[in-house]
């Protein structure tokens, strides 16, 4: 099967190499989860995906892939008169695809569509902005830590709603995560990077003590949320 994206040999240099030799490759219907420590440039990774950063190496993107984006947090004024209907009219689509859409993520209610966006929760926003991104029918979908500064309960929610939309629309996912417990339960491939790549493969294949002793140090502490079973990589 044709790879939907193939990255080969990709760097990225600013002051001082941000990125070297990350290799790795998606295909349709794949998710795969990008991981690393704070600074290891998984954002800039995300970036270079869409063209935004200038790289070494290649970047390769079956033609015509249609690609939806959702960046790592977005803050929106609370006193913003822009409303959820508002927002989504932007796009120029049918009322039937909006209409669909927001039944996809959990937003298709008068109250919440006549609602501010700035006064939106976490949760509700990211499930706009996920919406948004799926108005233009992608093919791949890039989200950078979809669920930065959502409680546990809602980290979990977004993950479901992300494996669903997955599911049903057969979407491939590349997503930023530290929630190693999503990268085990949602992911068919993770790429670790740490700088330069450290790992590529299937999550229980690769993920084990070495490769996270690399990605994080010999001192790397694993954590859970008791209360959900998250876990997560302590920096």
């Amino acid at each position: 099967m044709e790879a939907l994206l193939t990255v080969d040999q990709v760097g990225v240099k600013f002051e001082r190499d941000v990125l070297k030799n990350v290799s790795f490759d998606l295909h349709k219907g794949e998710v795969l989860a990008v991981i690393g420590p704070n600074g290891a440039g998984k954002s800039v990774l995300i970036r270079a995906l869409l063209g935004l950063v200038p790289y070494s190496g290649t970047i390769s993107w079956k033609k015509d892939a249609h690609i939806g984006y959702v960046p790592q947090r977005i803050a929106v004024d609370t006193s913003l008169p822009l409303s959820v209907r508002e927002f989504f009219a932007f796009k120029k689509a049918s009322k039937g695809t909006i209409s669909e859409v927001l039944n996809a993520v959990g937003l298709n209610d008068e109250r919440i569509l006549n609602q501010r966006l700035g006064t939106l929760s976490g949760g509700q926003l990211q499930r706009a902005m996920i919406g948004w991104s799926l108005i233009d029918h992608p093919d791949v979908l890039l989200y950078d830590e979809p669920t930065t500064g959502i409680d546990a309960g809602g980290e979990e929610a977004i993950y479901l709603l992300l494996k669903r939309l997955q599911d049903e629309r057969r979407l491939s996912v590349i997503v930023v995560s530290h929630d190693l417990n999503m990268v085990y339960r949602y992911a068919t491939k993770v790429v670790c990077i740490n700088g330069k790549m450290v790992c590529f493969g299937h999550p229980q294949e690769v993920l084990n003590s070495e490769a996270l002793s690399h990605l994080y140090g010999h001192e790397a502490g694993l954590y859970e949320h008791h209360h959900d079973s998250h876990t997560h990589i302590k920096n």
